[in-house]
């Protein structure tokens, strides 16, 4: 084991998010009128990287609801993704360890997704064992679940990882040609470009064969331990068509960070089965150039964390892959 490495603010506090009393009130009359009672007390979400209201609603009548709400007019991306994780949640088996949806709404210029509320926290950093030994056993449920996806998950027209990773993860080749800014990297790892080009080049290859789905978007943040120490998986709206261990190299980079043998952890888990030996090197590679190319800017609509966040991340993937390289 090295020496964790943790990021500059913990996932558990990552986001900024409005309160309850913040919401329009044409808004909140409209979300307590669907839970059936008046909202005594509002959690907010502390982990995420967006501005949109997301809590754990809790009503005078002992109900419980998550809820997650943005505007149309100043946020109408995560509109979109609300609407886009309400139909995917809509369609998963329903015995995967996902929150329920419940309904959706649109009142007072907002758009609202309300799920099953999972009593649980973020897991902290470095990995508690039984934690991470829970989360891997739920991916494992996971992918073994969407392998072979139900039709009405599918015909959602859900993108390919491949065509995502021709057109938005292929950061090196753009950082190669001068369309992108060069990430802050120490001259050794500069030198490497090259090598980082070619590494991320195999991932659309690897990815096109890929017949099942993915969460698309597996971080710390988006998993929730329950109070029965279970895995639980949120977010999903990044659900693709492309290979579970590409998923798995996303949430194990901070298995990697917590000084764990995130190698071992990798290789033996039940998602990398028939995986290319390099599959790993080729997802740390287009996992580093997307965090460190993506860490100069952030849109308005971000938390003021995530550039931060990224280029944390973009250091431990190419940490990770330097290491698996025997690069200096």
């Amino acid at each position: 084991m090295s020496s964790p490495q943790l990021p500059p603010v913990p996932y558990h506090a990552s986001a900024q998010r409005p309160s309850w009393p913040a919401l329009p009130a044409a808004l909140r009359a409209a979300v307590a009128d669907r839970l059936g009672a008046p909202v005594v007390t509002a959690r907010v979400a502390g982990a995420g990287f967006t501005r949109g209201f997301a809590a754990v609603l809790d009503t005078a009548d002992g109900a419980r609801a998550f809820v997650k709400a943005a505007p149309a007019a100043e946020q109408p991306h995560l509109v979109d993704w609300y609407a886009r994780e309400a139909a995917i949640l809509d369609r998963l088996p329903v015995d995967l360890p996902a929150p329920r949806p419940r309904w959706t709404l649109s009142a007072a210029g907002w758009f609202v997704l309300c799920t099953d509320a999972v009593d649980g926290h973020t897991p902290s950093l470095p990995w508690a064992p039984a934690e991470l030994d829970a989360t891997l056993a739920g991916y494992a449920q996971i992918a073994a679940a969407l392998a072979d996806p139900p039709a009405e998950l599918t015909a959602l027209g859900l993108p390919r990882l491949a065509d995502l990773a021709r057109s938005d993860i292929l950061w090196w080749e753009e950082v190669a040609a001068g369309r992108e800014p060069t990430p802050p990297l120490p001259a050794p790892l500069l030198a490497r470009l090259p090598e980082l080009v070619e590494l991320e080049s195999l991932l659309p290859r690897y990815a096109a064969g890929a017949t099942g789905l993915i969460h698309g978007d597996l971080r710390l943040d988006n998993v929730l331990i329950g109070s029965d120490g279970r895995a639980w998986f949120c977010d999903w709206t990044w659900v693709c068509s492309g290979p579970a261990w590409f998923d798995l190299a996303g949430l194990l980079l901070t298995a990697y960070a917590s000084g764990l043998d995130a190698d071992r952890l990798f290789a033996t888990h039940p998602a990398c089965a028939g995986a290319p030996a390099d599959a790993l090197d080729a997802a740390l590679a287009a996992l580093a150039g997307y965090y460190l190319t993506g860490a100069t800017s952030a849109p308005p609509t971000a938390s003021p964390h995530r550039r931060a966040h990224q280029r944390w991340s973009g250091e431990q993937s190419l940490s990770w892959l330097a290491d698996r390289q025997g690069w200096q």
